[in-house]
């Protein structure tokens, strides 16, 4: 990973999703953890954006050394505020639910089609998402039949997008972007600061918003295997996978 540019001296937000960028092949290596407390030790604030469930949002943001975490791409906000976690979103928790259960029974009808795909193991604990594994718990899945599915899923009006492990759906109108600029505005950040002291960390392309959002982007290696397929790409990459890659990523940040 080249050195980065001097306009990275104003980064004070680090925003990452957390399968296959923090983890790597199914792993937390010491290297991310270590990476994170540096990066927050250094006055950085760090903040999750996942399709990861809720349970395992509250998990991170209960355990792990972030300030925030944006569980199952935008629905739910958990924020470390006065030693304290609170909850919250632009969506009540009872419409969350109202709309899961909707969508499990019209995506439960179209994965009955594919013998190979099933729900993930953590659905029991998402509040608002439907997800399909696609590779963490089964044999990674024919990229035409992701797709095939996800045009599905759209059909029905509503959202999904396919990460390096899951298919991921929901109704509503957050998105990994949308609750992400809505977070980083409830902090007092105005558009310019956005762009200029907010950087993403990414691996898949359900990152590519994210990318085409913020200025300051980076995909950690094995983002490589979607390149192809990104509509929008990082503008910086790093040399190692995962959260090898997260660490290499945050290790320049603090000695740039």
């Amino acid at each position: 990973m080249n050195r980065l540019d001097k306009h990275w001296d104003l980064v004070n937000w680090v925003l990452t999703d957390v399968d296959d960028t923090l983890t790597c092949e199914g792993h937390l290596p010491p290297e991310t953890l270590i990476a994170l407390q540096a990066l927050r030790a250094a006055g950085k604030k760090v903040v999750a954006v996942t399709g990861a469930c809720a349970g395992w949002g509250d998990h991170i943001a209960q355990l792990w050394p972030v300030d925030a975490v944006l569980a199952e791409n935008g629905a739910v906000i958990m924020e470390k505020k006065g030693g304290f976690l609170v909850r919250h979103g632009s969506t009540s928790m009872d419409t969350l639910l109202d709309n899961q259960q909707r969508l499990k029974a019209q995506v439960t009808e179209i994965i009955s089609k594919y013998p190979a795909l099933n729900f993930t193991l953590d659905q029991a604990y998402r509040v608002c998402e439907v997800a399909i594994d696609i590779g963490q718990n089964c044999a990674p899945v024919c990229p035409d039949i992701i797709e095939e599915v996800v045009n599905r899923i759209h059909a029905l009006g509503a959202n999904a997008t396919a990460s390096s492990i899951h298919i991921n759906a929901w109704y509503g109108h957050h998105s990994k972007r949308i609750t992400a600029e809505y977070f980083l505005k409830q902090q007092g950040l105005s558009d310019e600061q956005i762009q200029t002291q907010c950087c993403y960390v990414g691996d898949s392309p359900n990152d590519a918003e994210m990318f085409g959002w913020l200025a300051n982007s980076v995909g950690v290696a094995n983002i490589a295997k979607y390149w192809d397929k990104l509509s929008h790409k990082p503008s910086v990459v790093t040399t190692k996978p995962g959260g090898y890659g997260f660490a290499e990523f945050s290790e320049q940040l603090l000695s740039n």
